[in-house]
């Protein structure tokens, strides 16, 4: 029997579909051949996952299992090399994520729904209360505001964090607008919180500055989309 051709990782980028006309993927140290499938016919699964890579932690997110390579035809072994983006991070972190594979790639995604949820919802409550009257609606809206004001902080501490791990804390566009938007939110965030706390007379008092409070708020929806499509520009790149 022949030995498997073995993979280095810049082997198995090229078959891509485009620098090579196959397309192969790696999963827990075998390379698969997937150039015969129709869903990988653009070297692109799903617009997510991109052929001539190692699908090793993303399956674990995938609504089926490691089965569907009994339908594709081996290729060879990747070669057992470390990942030169594992060079900068220290060994205790690298042993705990292969206990916990979650904690390398997930901590930021996971939280930033938590504020995108609140910051959207700010502004319809408060826009509830001015259609009903109700006063129970506005302090719902200040409540949101504040755990929008905390969700964000912990999302903007995982946020360098995943950074720094699995994109080596490169620069690109993507990155920058979120960075620029994130920053802008918390302080529009800070600022509706300190105006409404030093305002306590509800939203649409007789002197009228407080309808400026309530547009402040409704700039969080459109910061929250901003981020949310830029940030869903890096998770499906195509």
């Amino acid at each position: 029997m022949s030995p498997k051709r073995e993979f280095t990782r810049e082997d198995l980028k090229v078959h891509n579909a485009k620098d090579q006309p196959t397309v192969y993927v790696a999963h827990e140290g075998k390379v698969y051949d997937v150039s015969q499938s129709k869903l990988w016919k653009t070297g692109t699964h799903m617009k997510r996952h991109a052929g001539g890579t190692d699908l090793s932690g993303e399956l674990k997110a995938a609504p089926h299992g490691p089965e569907v390579f009994a339908r594709v035809a081996e290729a060879g072994v990747m070669k057992a090399e470390r990942d030169p983006m594992d060079e900068k991070v220290p060994e205790f972190l690298l042993q705990l994520f292969a206990r916990v594979p979650m904690l390398r790639r997930h901590p930021h995604p996971m939280t930033v729904h938590f504020p995108i949820a609140f910051c959207m919802a700010v502004p319809l409550f408060n826009l509830l209360y001015l259609f009903t009257g109700e006063v129970s609606f506005e302090g719902t809206a200040f409540h949101l505001l504040v755990l929008g004001i905390l969700g964000m902080a912990v999302s903007m501490m995982t946020g360098p964090y995943t950074w720094w791990l699995n994109y080596g804390a490169r620069m690109n566009q993507n990155i920058a607008v979120k960075m620029g938007a994130s920053s802008l939110l918390f302080l529009l965030l800070l600022a509706g919180f300190f105006w409404r706390l030093s305002r306590p007379e509800l939203l649409v008092a007789a002197d009228g500055p407080s309808w400026g409070y309530f547009l402040l708020t409704c700039s969080y929806p459109a910061l929250v989309t901003v981020l949310g499509w830029f940030g869903a520009k890096m998770t499906f790149p195509s």
